[in-house]
């Protein structure tokens, strides 16, 4: 039996469907001794933080709104510090239904896992959900299996589940969304997921605050992929820069080589002996850099691990 389960939600301008989505909740979880709903207010301007009350919530409220990357770092931290053994993160729109949180935490309870996340496509593209949303949802997903070297079905979802030692172990940077970086950062730690079907409802009227600009949602996500490859592959990342700019410089300093041996002369193409030589040049330095990232990974390894047994002390110190 564990302790507690902590079902957080972040919020911005939800007052007219959280106190439902709250009040829906089942009050305990088989397994749980206790279960606490958390709210975290995003910087709302309606009643968003009066209605969560009321519905019997827990209520942490950012001055202003820092995005659901952030809110989830603090619901995080507040786990910690109340010594949650479970946290499950669900929308405050209804989207989702509460009474799947079960099947979520189920695989950590049984200790089959150590996340778990909800896959909204099991059964196609969702009743209206953009098409071009879906398909980006598609692509992210496949970038994402790529960069883990793990099947992902839906790295953009929400609703999910986290044991207290991935709680731990999370270190993030990205403050726009967490939702991907997350999965990368877990599984890089050699953390078991489990992805479990889900249903969800999307109405038509209803603009998502993380994905309501396409461009803005694939910039910042790519973004966040992008550092991340960058962080938790940086052999192959530098590695195939250095590739694509040989195989430049192959070419450029190939035909003026071709050149020089068949006319015994490089002009009018000496440019394109310049640029192939620097481009090598460039090529050997970004091979060298790569090889140092793929150093100084294994030492960020090293200083994570360091910081996963000082969190742990600093959040079971009774006087924290």
């Amino acid at each position: 039996m564990l302790e507690k389960l902590v079902i957080y939600m972040p919020a911005l301008n939800e007052e007219a469907t959280i106190f439902k989505v709250i009040q829906s909740i089942p009050k305990s979880f088989e397994g749980f001794n206790l279960t606490e709903v958390l709210v975290i207010n995003d910087g709302s301007s309606d009643n968003t933080v009066e209605e969560a009350k009321k519905a019997g919530a827990t209520v942490l409220s950012h001055n202003k709104n820092k995005g659901v990357g952030e809110a989830f770092q603090t619901a995080l931290n507040y786990a910690l510090k109340t010594k949650a053994d479970v946290l499950v993160s669900i929308d405050a729109d209804g989207q989702f239904d509460v009474n799947q949180i079960s099947e979520l935490i189920n695989p950590i309870i049984l200790q089959q896992a150590d996340f778990c996340l909800g896959i909204r496509f099991s059964g196609g593209k969702p009743d209206n959900m953009p098409g071009i949303k879906f398909w980006g949802n598609k692509q992210v997903n496949k970038i994402v299996s790529f960069v883990s070297k793990t099947k992902i079905y839906d790295a953009s979802c929400g609703f999910r589940a986290y044991s207290k030692d991935t709680l731990l172990s999370l270190n993030l940077h990205g403050s726009f969304t967490y939702t991907h970086e997350t999965i990368l950062d877990l599984l890089d730690k050699g953390f078991k997921v489990a992805q479990i079907p889900i249903t969800v409802l999307y109405f038509e009227d209803r603009v998502s605050r993380v994905a309501n600009n396409l461009f803005k949602y694939a910039y910042k996500t790519s973004s966040i992929i992008f550092k991340s490859l960058k962080d938790y592959r940086p052999l192959q990342f530098f590695l195939g820069i250095a590739s694509v700019i040989f195989l430049i410089a192959v070419f450029f300093g190939g035909w003026a080589l071709l050149h020089w041996i068949i006319y015994n002369t490089i002009t009018p193409y000496k440019s394109f002996g310049i640029i192939g030589l620097s481009l090598l040049g460039m090529s050997v330095i970004i091979t060298i850099f790569a090889f140092m990232a793929d150093m100084l990974g294994r030492i960020r390894k090293n200083q994570e691990k360091i910081l996963y047994f000082l969190k742990q002390t600093h959040f079971e110190d009774p006087k924290k």
